[in-house]
């Protein structure tokens, strides 16, 4: 059976299941026939954790004999949760399972809750590793983790609990790991972390993240296409701004962390913009890129939110312009200090992020029609599956996974953009699809 590593959350445990995966292989986990499973959990919401836990109990069923670890953010924040679990084997901490020596140690954990937990103080760690993963399986783009942790204390995250204290992976690490996945054959890099905008404060020097960025595409020559993970706009420096709005290979495509579109909920939050600092920076970066598309990840429901507070959030979809919208219902974290305030009536909140993902699919509707008829770049990610500059899904007539093809959207149908490419297909090939 081998090892089979099972994630969920975000991009960066996307990133981590390929290393733990051949670490727990190099380690020689699952080598008894029975194999093993790593689940790699997240912490963001209540839901996250019970889903986990879900699938845990699942996977016992079906692999009766099989090795179950637990590690992620939640295994960190909530060891013992999993630890008591009957199905589970071992709980190891968010640093402990990037390395082989975690997995090698199996065989000395115990049956009873205490015994079967490793984890470590994660606010003790200060360096992170650019950890080397040559593919990707099954993924057209490469993702490069160049940091980790936060410094910040949003009072509804849990993650810095699950993920320590930022930390950056040096410049030129992470140059020459782009530098190997272009040799590889890839054609996009993501560059990834809990916090980016707070890359290279614990650097010599204090570099920000645009200098990487613009190292990066100085000294990858044959990189073409370069695409940034979700980032703060308020964190963003002087020479990223630059960047994104002079560097071609720099995709047109910003997740924001904008969190709510209120002032006074974002002063409870203790996030560090306002509802102003949002919309000028869309509107300042629009202006100095056009083509610019945004997604944001908004909290629906936040303890003491009233009806205007929330329509403020609403509103912001219009005014900052976004298209890719990922709407969180609010879930208390325990530990953190928006679990203490006066929560909302669990109809209210869901009603709510209804209304918010309503906006959101309203908005990215009216993007897909105003894309028909426009030549786009679109880099295949499986057979007849791609993804254009700005991110926005398309099907697509012909490509392997990994290349990218000049095409032109032809037309959209139930919610989905169709590309044709630019140069002739392979005359024995059959048309991928055909608009009725």
């Amino acid at each position: 059976m081998g090892v089979d590593v099972v994630s969920f959350g975000c991009r960066l445990n996307t990133y981590e299941a390929e290393v733990m995966k051949r670490e727990a292989l190099a380690a020689g986990l699952g080598e008894d026939g029975a194999g093993a499973i790593v689940f790699n959990t997240c912490a963001v919401t209540a839901e996250a954790v019970r889903q986990a836990r879900q699938q845990i109990r699942r996977a016992r069923r079906d692999n009766p004999h099989a090795r179950i670890v637990v590690t992620g953010c939640a295994a960190q924040t909530e060891p013992g949760r999993f630890a008591e679990m009957s199905e589970v084997d071992a709980v190891i901490g968010n640093d402990d399972k990037l390395a082989a020596a975690s997995y090698r140690a199996l065989p000395d954990f115990g049956v009873a809750t205490e015994e079967k937990i490793r984890v470590n103080d994660i606010m003790s760690v200060t360096e992170t590793a650019g950890h080397m993963v040559d593919a990707i399986e099954g993924r057209a783009r490469a993702i490069v983790q160049v940091q980790n942790g936060c410094d910040h204390r949003c009072t509804f995250c849990i993650i810095p609990f699950g993920r320590g204290n930022s930390r950056s992976v040096p410049m030129g690490a992470a140059v020459d790991q782009v530098k190997r996945l272009i040799a590889g054959g890839y054609n996009e890099i993501v560059l990834s972390g809990v916090d980016m905008t707070s890359w290279g404060a614990d650097l010599p020097g204090q570099p920000r993240l645009g200098n990487l960025v613009q190292a990066i595409l100085r000294h990858v020559p044959d990189l073409k296409r370069l695409r940034l993970s979700s980032i703060d706009s308020i964190e963003a420096d002087p020479a990223l701004i630059e960047a994104i709005g002079s560097e071609k290979r720099l995709m047109p495509h910003l997740h924001l962390s904008l969190q709510a579109g209120d002032n006074m909920i974002l002063k409870r939050m203790k996030r560090r913009h306002s509802r102003d600092d949002a919309i000028r920076f869309c509107a300042d970066m629009r202006a100095a890129r056009p083509d610019i598309v945004y997604g944001a990840d908004i909290i629906a429901g936040f303890p003491t939110e009233t009806d205007a507070m929330f329509e403020n959030s609403l509103k912001l979809v219009e005014e900052c312009g976004l298209i890719h919208l990922h709407v969180f219902p609010f879930s208390p974290r325990e530990g953190t200090p928006a679990a203490r305030m006066p929560q909302l009536p669990r109809p209210i909140v869901k009603k709510r992020a209804t209304r918010l993902r309503e906006a959101g699919e309203a908005a990215h509707a009216a993007h897909l029609a105003r894309l028909v008829g426009t030549a786009q770049s679109v880099l295949v990610e499986r057979d007849g599956v791609g993804r254009c500059e700005d991110f926005t899904l398309c099907r697509i007539d012909t490509g392997l996974a990994g290349e990218i093809i000049d095409a032109t959207i032809a037309w959209q149908r139930h919610g989905q953009l169709f590309a044709q490419a630019v140069q002739p297909r392979d005359a024995h090939r059959e048309p991928a699809f055909e608009e009725n």
